[in-house]
C-alpha cells in the first residue's frame, strides 16, 4: 500500500481530531499494508469512511439502523462502499458479531461512557484482536465535566461529579460514567492489553468563541496537538485518547 494513501483527507484534520489522526496514521505507517479495522459505535464513518479511503477494510458495528444507513451513503459517495461493511449490533455483543482474534485495528470512541457494562465491551474487544493488534479508545474526560460546570455557575453538579464515583452529574446526566487517564488505562489494563500513549482531545477547542477557533484554525491545531501529551493540559481536556495494543 502507497504510504501516501494512509493520510486523511486534510478537511477532516481539525483541531478537535488532530490528536486521534496522528495516532491512527503512525499506526497505519507502521504497519504498512491493509488493515482489517472495526469501528465500534461508528455510527455515521467519521472515522471509517476515511480509513476506508485509506486503502483499509473496515466494519462499522453500531446499534442505531439509522447511522448506519447514513454510512452506507457515506461510503457510497466516497467511492469505497466495497470496503466498508455495516453491521448492526451493541459492543458487548462483539463475539457473535466478529471472528476471535481477526482483527487489526480496532475504534472505540465515545462508547465506554454509555454502554452499561465497558469491562464486558472492552474484553470483548480484546478477543477480537489479533496478537499484536491495536485499540483507540476515545472516552469522556471527567476533570474537564467539573470545571466546564463549574465555569458555568453549575455548582451542584460540578460538586456531583466529583463525588459521584462514576463521573456523573446526577440522574438527569446523558453519560453513564466518566474517566480520568488512570481508571481509563485501568480498565484497558485489566483486560490484558498494553497501554501505549494517553492524549487529550479538545483540550482548547470547546473553550474557544467560534471566532477564535476560525480566526486561525492552523495555529489551534497544532497547540491541540502540542498540549496533547502535556499533563495537567492533558487530563483536563474534553476526551481521553487511549492507544493499546493486544501483546
Amino acid at each position: 500500500m502507497d504510504s501516501t494513501s494512509t493520510r486523511p483527507a486534510r478537511s477532516l484534520v481539525t483541531a478537535r481530531t488532530a490528536a486521534v489522526w496522528q495516532v491512527l496514521r503512525r499506526e497505519q505507517e507502521r504497519q504498512g499494508r491493509e488493515l482489517t479495522v472495526l469501528d465500534v459505535g461508528g455510527g455515521t464513518g467519521g472515522f471509517a469512511v476515511p480509513l476506508a479511503e485509506a486503502g483499509h477494510r473496515v466494519t462499522v458495528v453500531d446499534a442505531s439502523p439509522d447511522a448506519l444507513a447514513a454510512l452506507d451513503r457515506r461510503a457510497a459517495d466516497a467511492g469505497v462502499a466495497d470496503r466498508v461493511r455495516a453491521v448492526q449490533g451493541d459492543g458487548d455483543a462483539l463475539g457473535g458479531l466478529v471472528a476471535p482474534g481477526s482483527v487489526d485495528l480496532i475504534l472505540c470512541h465515545a462508547v465506554l461512557e454509555v454502554v452499561d457494562e465497558p469491562t464486558e465491551v472492552v474484553a470483548a474487544i480484546t478477543a477480537a484482536l489479533r496478537p499484536g493488534g491495536a485499540l483507540s479508545v476515545l472516552v469522556a474526560g471527567r476533570a474537564a465535566a467539573v470545571l466546564g460546570r463549574a465555569v458555568n455557575g453549575h455548582l451542584s453538579a460540578a460538586a456531583a461529579l466529583v463525588d459521584d464515583p462514576e463521573g456523573r452529574a446526577g440522574p438527569r446526566d446523558t453519560l453513564r460514567r466518566r474517566y480520568d487517564a488512570t481508571s481509563a488505562a485501568a480498565l484497558l489494563t485489566a483486560a490484558g492489553l498494553t497501554v501505549e500513549e494517553i492524549h487529550g482531545v479538545r483540550v482548547l477547542a470547546d473553550l474557544l468563541p467560534a471566532a477564535v477557533v476560525e480566526s486561525d484554525p492552523q495555529l489551534l491545531l497544532e497547540l491541540e496537538l502540542s498540549l496533547a501529551t502535556q499533563p495537567p493540559f492533558r487530563d483536563i481536556a474534553a476526551q481521553l485518547h487511549l492507544f493499546a495494543r493486544r501483546p
